[in-house]
């Protein structure tokens, strides 16, 4: 497995190797010790969660606050999608910016977001099925978001407005310049 640091901090590409014969191929997709030793500290995961999706469905962009705050690994296993992180941690160099990345299960690669990070897809091809990993469980009471059309973030979603289908809450939630302080990059144990 190779794992790239991305321009975010914290942030990780997971690259699998396909180990392919006239079966089909095995991969491994998850070692423990791998992920720790890029992520520099034990990233202990809780819950597993799926999610299917529909074409110009768009999730996020979504984040939990402290302390049931969440670090990710996700990855496709049927369709495309455009998958965007938004660096959320105040005081780092790379706050209110964002990362595009194009995931499909036809490259076997997965995406660590880590706490701090609000976190959207939008669903490219007829249909998408995401499996994720999470290292802290879902509180509905700590549930939070980012607009997916914040001018300041300047997202490109690559498909006209009147094609993304979103939920009522994601289509009323703040701009980041509204949103209060959860995460302080100095306190981060991602910096």
């Amino acid at each position: 497995m190779k794992i790239s640091k991305l321009a975010l901090t914290g942030a990780l590409l997971l690259e699998q190797k396909h180990h392919r014969d006239a079966r089909g191929y095995f991969a491994e997709t998850y070692r423990q010790q791998l992920l720790d030793d890029a992520v520099g500290h034990s990233v202990r995961f809780t819950q597993d969660n799926e999610a299917f999706s529909q074409f110009g469905v768009l999730r996020g962009l979504h984040y939990q606050k402290p302390p049931y705050a969440q670090s990710k690994l996700l990855r496709v296993v049927q369709g495309t999608v455009l998958d965007i992180i938004v660096d959320i941690r105040h005081g780092s160099p790379t706050f209110g910016q964002h990362l595009a990345t194009e995931l499909s299960a036809n490259k076997p690669q997965q995406l660590f977001i880590p706490r701090g990070f609000a976190h959207g897809y939008l669903t490219l091809t007829p249909q998408a099925l995401l499996q994720y990993k999470v290292d802290n469980y879902y509180s509905p009471a700590d549930d939070c978001g980012l607009h997916y059309a914040d001018p300041t973030l300047a997202i490109d979603w690559l498909l006209p407005v009147e094609q993304l289908r979103l939920s009522a809450k994601d289509q009323q939630q703040p701009l980041l310049n509204d949103v209060p302080v959860h995460f302080n990059f100095t306190d981060s144990q991602y910096d």
